[in-house]
């Protein structure tokens, strides 16, 4: 191979290995830029927007692919501000565009619910669409939900998104109800081949 064709061939390698690195780091900066939503503008989400955002979440993996799940898609107002009197820290939920409810098999599926609950939250954030959780209790609060949805008693229903556009820049920015912005330093948060190994 002539030497002008080889070197032709590194830069092309080394230009398409730049490409997919900066690539790689704008999905992990998309990932870092999550932040909870509660206060939402009045605009509505397209049909095909969120179809395709629940879709996203039904690819969803969880324990041996049981899939143990049912989303109910809540639009309308007076139930949405019902929903937001069924949990502490639900209020967000009367101000959504949309509610989304993860029914779950039973109360014991916890961890493939957050993972659903997570993927659909990056999922509407791909689209520019702001996301928080909102969990029902206590467990009055929980029966009161199910009887609203028309949900059967022995399903799990603990988990919510409260579902819009963020209402304006300081939505993605502000705190709420005390929530500190920010995250831990990296010393305080990693421990390395055992937990007393800082």
């Amino acid at each position: 191979m002539p030497a002008h064709n080889l070197c032709m061939q590194i830069q092309q390698t080394e230009q398409a290995q730049r490409a997919q690195q900066a690539q790689q780091s704008d999905r992990a900066q998309f990932i870092r830029s999550l932040r909870s939503v509660r206060r939402f503008a009045p605009t509505p989400i397209p049909d095909d927007i969120l179809r395709e955002v629940l879709d996203i979440g039904r690819w969803t993996g969880s324990s041996k692919n049981t899939q143990p799940w049912q989303v109910v898609v809540v639009r309308d107002r007076d139930r949405l501000r019902d929903l937001a009197t069924c949990g502490t820290f639900a209020g967000h939920l009367a101000g959504a565009a949309v509610g989304l409810v993860l029914v779950m098999e039973d109360d014991n599926r916890r961890l493939d619910e957050g993972r659903l609950a997570q993927n659909l939250m990056l999922a509407a954030w791909a689209y520019g669409i702001g996301t928080c959780i909102g969990t029902l209790q206590p467990e009055a609060n929980v029966e009161r939900a199910k009887q609203l949805l028309g949900i059967p008693l022995e399903r799990g229903v603990r988990t919510t998104l409260s579902v819009g556009y963020p209402a304006d820049p300081q939505a993605l920015r502000g705190s709420a109800g005390g929530v500190q912005p920010g995250r831990k330093p990296m010393a305080d948060f990693l421990r390395w081949e055992t937990f007393s190994d800082a």
